[in-house]
């Protein structure tokens, strides 16, 4: 075995940030694709509740604590440290999930000083997503600053959308400045692509089902519609975002109940969806428990849900003339046989039914983290080159 062979494998970190919480994965290469060293999660940061869990690959628990994360970069500091302990070296290159990158950053690419002012300039975009986002890659930047950085957006996935999907009723103008359907959970579909290979189908649906849900119509591996529009806010409705609304509610609500538009944002996406059925529940299993009890509202919640789904499910037939697969993914796509159940429930006409022998129904597990750090290998490999 000749020096080159004996030379430890590059790392890549991962890091994908959310809205309260911080998953993360180390990996390696091996057997021809990334290979997870180790991996973990923080969850409640900025709650009394908060709590931090590292495991190795066969599920072994390495670390698990529970304490007050204040944010996002103090979790990162604590994984940091962690990386030390545990052994790691530092990182050959470190990734970032980006979910909104605005009309300029479309396709996944290094983390300059250039690509990071872009970021910041398209805060409008995603003002609850890419100020975090932006707190957390500096940080990593500071901690992890010999190694390079690559931002991976959600967005990029759905740059295939032809104009009839992408372009808004509204006047052209407004295309310019980039009021477009983006579309999102594109990392999620990327991978889930990935892992069918050559068993995907020409014409297929993914429903990445969970807090945040869209659904995405695919030809040909490539994303043809998608139900989230300009934010994430769009589409079926989720734990606390409204999804679609008639924008006549919007104009209700602003000039009768004065909300301007930091109190909309506030309801929209914190207090809508699930949440707004149930007066404030949004987790699935939650609801699932209460609607078997008989409770009215959490029933409603699950129902219109699924319905919502279907809806889309069946509006993404007609476009693609049928649906070869149908794949669950996300916390309740992958984990909720019962919404699964619903949103196949009259979807048998087309042959999509839940357990089904034939296999046009599956449920899989998206790897984000994974799909992130094929990203940066192929970008780190391409600037070696």
């Amino acid at each position: 075995m000749d020096t080159q062979e004996r030379a430890p494998v590059p790392t890549i970190l991962v890091l994908n940030s959310g809205s309260s919480s911080l998953k993360f994965g180390l990996f390696t290469y091996a057997g021809g694709d990334e290979a997870l060293l180790l991996a973990g999660s923080a969850e409640g940061i900025g709650r009394s509740d908060g709590s931090l869990l590292i495991k190795a690959p066969d599920g072994r628990v390495l670390v698990q604590q529970e304490r007050v994360l204040e944010s996002q970069t103090d979790a990162l500091r604590k994984l940091a440290e962690v990386l030390a302990q545990q052994g790691h070296g530092r990182p050959a290159a470190v990734g970032h999930r980006v979910v909104h990158g605005g009309p300029h950053l479309r396709k996944h690419q290094r983390l300059t000083p250039e690509v990071r002012q872009r970021l910041q300039d398209a805060v409008h975009f995603a003002p609850l997503h890419i100020p975090p986002a932006l707190a957390l890659i500096d940080e990593a930047a500071r901690i992890f600053g010999d190694a390079p950085h690559f931002a991976c957006f959600d967005t990029a996935f759905h740059a295939t959308l032809p104009p009839r999907a992408a372009q808004l009723a509204l006047p052209r103008r407004y295309v310019k400045s980039g009021v477009i359907r983006y579309g999102f959970h594109g990392l999620s579909y990327e991978s889930l692509v990935t892992q069918l290979g050559a068993a995907l189908p020409s014409r297929a649906v993914f429903a990445h089902l969970g807090n945040g849900a869209s659904l995405c119509a695919l030809r040909d591996g490539q994303s043809v519609d998608t139900s989230m529009g300009l934010t994430p806010t769009g589409g079926v409705p989720m734990g606390t975002r409204s999804g679609d609304l008639d924008p006549g509610v919007l104009l209700y609500l602003m000039r009768v109940e004065k909300l301007d538009a930091a109190a909309l944002e506030t309801l929209l996406n914190r207090h809508s969806g699930l949440a707004g059925y149930t007066d404030g529940e949004s987790d699935m299993q939650a609801l699932e428990k209460l609607a078997a009890s008989g409770d009215a509202n959490a029933a409603l919640a699950l129902d219109a849900f699924s319905t919502a789904v279907r809806k889309t499910i069946g509006a993404y037939a007609a476009l693609l003339g049928g649906i070869d697969l149908l794949v669950f993914t996300g916390g309740i796509g992958e984990h909720s046989a019962e919404i699964r159940r619903r949103v196949c429930d009259g979807l048998a006409f087309m042959g999509l039914v839940e357990g089904d022998a034939a296999g046009k129904v599956r449920a899989i597990h998206t790897e984000e983290e994974k799909q992130i750090a094929r990203h940066c290998r192929t970008l780190l490999h391409a600037e070696a080159h």
